[in-house]
């Protein structure tokens, strides 16, 4: 059977072979609501209506026609109608983190074909789960902040954030920086707000993943402020650096995905205590600050297909036959092997650069060998 794949500018990889096993990233994507909800204002990612010329001051025909919006959410939107376009914006920066960095799992943030979008997967309080609260979150903070700082948004502007107290006295303060503390405080109003209308039983399972949900959430926008670093320009004549200005910027979202990966990877077990409370499950460890990852379900089983949790299996993934990672054959396969295939790889070659000034390349395949786990 003979493949046909394309490398993406940015890195991705599309087949045009469709089938349910093969599907395994994809480019745009949107979460589901666990619990009750069937979508969530993560199904911004995909909304047309996001573009600015739909938005009208004061209108609220544009909300009611969005759907996966909770009540809160709704108010929200209402009153800050210009936020909406990055909000999907941040939805979709936090997909994209989440399948860049589960690419080679045998979870991979992809998604199924209807309404549900992840399936039951979601459904389950597991790390995985944790991981892409704690992500979107971090992405729409990361996203309103940086449209503060370029002015897109009506009610925040530039850092206001105070001098550091270590900046060097002849140095400038407060060049336009990203405005951390407003996108932090949206962030925490719009994505909680579907937790916090939420009404359930003290010491119930829905309580304590509420109480999961929200504390990811929270450690997403922890990550995001962790990360941020003043940057400083310089100014003089010839470089000579006589003058800095300085002001406070975000982390390339790469990093807090990466930093978030390394917080799944120790995520904490947690469970109900007699007064309703989430506590770890293991007393012999650190209990977890708010800026780790904690999950109150074990990650169902991902090497089979499984309609119930809502496991997509790693049936048709590709896999690495040379790795001993999780990408290898003998881990993504789970120990049914797999299937060697001819593919047709096609990249841009020959790349020649002409003045002024673009870039003319051509377009190159050749035979590859992939492996296809059974």
């Amino acid at each position: 059977m003979l493949l046909k794949l394309i490398l993406m500018g940015s890195g991705w990889v599309g087949f045009t072979d469709t089938r349910h096993g093969m599907v395994a990233i994809t480019f745009f994507a949107f979460f589901m609501q666990v619990l009750v909800d069937a979508s969530s204002w993560w199904s911004l990612a995909l909304n047309p209506l996001l573009i600015p010329e739909v938005y009208i001051i004061g209108a609220q025909p544009l909300c009611s026609q969005l759907d996966g919006l909770s009540k809160g959410q709704k108010k929200l939107c209402q009153l800050y109608q210009d936020h909406m376009q990055y909000i999907g914006e941040g939805a979709k920066t936090g997909i994209r983190e989440c399948q860049y960095q589960f690419r080679h799992r045998r979870w991979n943030c992809s998604t199924v074909d209807n309404s549900s979008v992840f399936g039951h997967v979601m459904q389950i309080g597991s790390r995985e789960t944790a991981f892409t609260y704690a992500i979107s979150a971090a992405a729409v903070m990361n996203v309103v902040s940086r449209a503060c700082r370029e002015g897109e948004l009506s009610s925040c502007g530039c850092s206001r954030a105070a001098r550091p107290k270590d900046l060097p006295r002849d140095w400038m303060w407060g060049g336009c920086g990203d405005d951390v503390n407003y996108g932090y405080r949206f962030s925490k109003e719009f994505v909680d707000a579907r937790e916090r209308e939420k009404s359930f039983a003290k010491g119930s399972m829905e309580s304590a993943r509420l109480m999961m949900n929200l504390h990811n959430n929270e450690a997403g926008r922890r990550t995001i402020s962790d990360l941020a670093h003043v940057s400083c320009k310089c100014h003089g004549v010839s470089g000579s650096c006589s003058l800095k200005t300085c002001w406070i910027q975000l982390a390339d979202f790469r990093k807090v995905g990466d930093a978030l990966k390394e917080k799944y990877n120790s995520a904490a077990t947690m469970k109900l205590n007699s007064r309703g409370k989430l506590v770890q499950l293991h007393s012999k460890f650190n209990p977890p600050t708010s800026h780790d990852l904690v999950y109150i379900d074990p990650s169902p089983d991902y090497c089979v297909e499984n309609k119930t949790t809502g496991s997509l299996g790693t049936q048709g993934r590709l896999c690495n036959k040379t790795s001993e990672g999780m990408d290898g054959c003998a881990l993504m396969c789970c120990g049914r092997g797999y299937d060697q295939y001819k593919a047709q790889l096609v990249e841009r070659c020959h790349c020649k650069f002409h003045w002024c000034c673009y870039v003319k390349c051509k377009r190159c395949a050749h035979i590859v060998d992939q492996f296809v786990c059974k």
